[in-house]
């Protein structure tokens, strides 16, 4: 059966591994190094993302969840797990943080604005729909959320979110480091996905909705197809899940 890392440093692990139980499927916590060795996938969660560099500057992480990004092994970031992958950040605290990167994108750190402008939406995911099921849309959870602002040719665009009016003005650095504004668009990127890296800005394992896990899952299917032969996500399982096309996937589950 397949073993799918959560990184534990701090954040929403606790509700990703509990979206693995729920499918079946064996989910380890990661907090050193030596403990990606054996896994076929990871998941980066949401939380604070300059605690969570600190704590992998300290625990030495960054080499190897590189090393795990550069292998091809499937590896999926939500909120600041999203900051993490990017190649570039902006909007960040003085000083910036450390990434991890491989994802070809260019994300800011707090597109949304501060935590009580942190918001539900529905969004438009024909995709998710087309490959695991149920409804064309899902519910997206943004808590002090980052968005995509710019994404490279071999980044496949997931799911756009309508930009809030009551949203604070975006400006990102210029080349000569003048502060100017450049996002004046109505909608933002919010999921993608580029070869084995999959990322989202928003909270999928704070709703009932496991179709992102699932889909999740099948990408490291089709990295490693020998190492997915044992796993068996029945239909009925499924159902339980919310696999159904006629259940609906907006249920907060907090575990």
């Amino acid at each position: 059966m397949a073993v799918v890392g959560v990184l534990a440093l701090q954040g929403s692990y606790n509700e990703h591994m509990s979206a693995l139980r729920r499918i079946g499927v064996k989910g380890v916590e990661v907090r050193k190094p030596e403990q990606l060795q054996g896994l076929d996938s990871l998941i980066i969660p949401g939380g604070e993302s300059t605690t969570m560099a600190k704590l992998a500057n300290y625990h030495n992480l960054f080499p190897a969840l590189r090393e795990f990004v550069g292998a091809g092994k499937p590896v999926w970031g939500t909120c600041a797990g999203l900051i993490f992958l990017a190649n570039k950040a902006v909007g960040q605290k003085l000083g910036g943080q450390e990434l991890v990167g491989g994802l070809d994108c260019t994300v800011h750190r707090n597109f949304f604005g501060s935590q009580l402008q942190s918001f539900e939406t529905e969004l438009s995911v024909p995709m998710l729909a087309d490959k695991e099921g149920g409804s064309n849309t899902c519910r997206g959870v943004f808590i002090r959320a980052p968005a995509i602002l710019e994404v490279g040719s071999d980044v496949e665009i997931l799911a756009e979110c309508p930009v809030p009016s009551g949203r604070p003005s975006i400006t990102i650095p210029s080349a000569e480091g003048v502060e100017e504004e450049v996002y004046t668009k109505d909608r933002v990127i919010v999921a993608v996905r580029q070869g084995n890296i999959l990322a989202t800005a928003f909270h999928p394992e704070l709703t009932s909705d496991c179709r992102w896990h699932r889909f999740f899952l099948d990408m490291d299917k089709e990295s490693h197809p020998k190492a997915f032969s044992a796993l068996s996500l029945s239909s009925s399982s499924r159902d339980s899940a919310g696999g159904s096309k006629t259940k609906p996937f907006d249920l907060p589950i907090f575990e």
